[in-house]
């Protein structure tokens, strides 16, 4: 399928999706934020996409925030449709699958943080410059920000850098945990396309029960969490995979994993 604002490139078990606006730097309008969805419905279901990686095209922005000028003229029922829309797209990528891994090539700011929060790992450049900056705005943040944000780096922090509309530098964002690693600008795709593989010689059905049990073990308490990891443990115990990850370690050779 083809996009008009995304780049969807294919290589053995990974998936590139580059939003593709880089004279508005990226930023997400409806158009986008459709074409996003409608990916991610495709990708969740391709049996040859074992890992997908979201970047931005050109070297300033990764997306440097949600459409101000299409956001401008909506009225109260517009901007909570619109809003709704971007929490759908956030929901598919983070429910996706696969891992999905954020390479943030310069500004991620307003949706673009908020995208990069519904990835599963974020991989920032040097360069990249993250922030909530929709107070200046006279606004929230509306694609989720003011929920993933608090989980990810703490109520206070992100307190903070919602209330503040402050924009962080990559190492800020590394200290935080709101980034995992901060690499070169030059070396930040090849260094998400590391990690993807790292991932894809993996268990590819235990890769996504991983996936799974911490997503929604998060949002039970610790004794059920527990339950429910014992539950997806045991069912990796049906899989081929299993027999063969084991098999392998115990002949002292690399698993041939199948996904099955």
């Amino acid at each position: 399928m083809t996009y008009d604002n995304l780049l969807v490139d294919y290589s053995p078990g990974l998936a590139i999706v580059t939003i593709n606006r880089p004279k508005a730097l990226n930023a997400l309008n409806q158009q986008t934020l459709i074409e996003l969805e409608s990916a991610f419905c495709s990708l969740a279901e391709a049996p040859d996409v074992q890992v997908v990686i979201i970047t931005g095209s050109g070297e300033k922005a990764f997306v440097a925030g949600a459409d101000i000028a299409a956001m401008q003229p909506l009225n109260a029922l517009e901007a909570r449709q619109f809003a709704k829309l971007g929490h759908q797209v956030m929901h598919k990528i983070e429910g996706c699958p696969k891992p999905v891994i954020a390479a943030v090539n310069g500004f991620a700011l307003g949706g673009g943080c908020e995208l990069a929060l519904g990835c599963d790992i974020r991989i920032a450049s040097e360069n990249a410059r993250f922030g909530q900056p929709e107070v200046n705005l006279g606004v929230i943040p509306g694609f989720g920000g003011t929920q993933r944000l608090a989980r990810l780096v703490g109520k206070g922090r992100a307190m903070e850098l919602i209330m503040t509309g402050t924009m962080i530098d990559a190492d800020e964002a590394y200290r935080i945990g709101l980034a995992n690693r901060v690499v070169a600008a030059e070396q930040l795709l090849e260094t998400a396309k590391k990690l993807a593989e790292t991932i894809i010689s993996k268990g590819p059905y235990a890769v996504k029960l991983a996936k799974q049990a911490v997503h929604n073990g998060l949002e039970l308490d610790l004794d059920r969490a527990n339950q429910y990891e014992a539950e997806l443990f045991g069912l990796c115990f049906a899989t081929k995979d299993q027999k063969e990850g084991m098999q392998a370690f115990l002949d002292k050779r690399p698993a041939q994993f199948e996904g099955e």
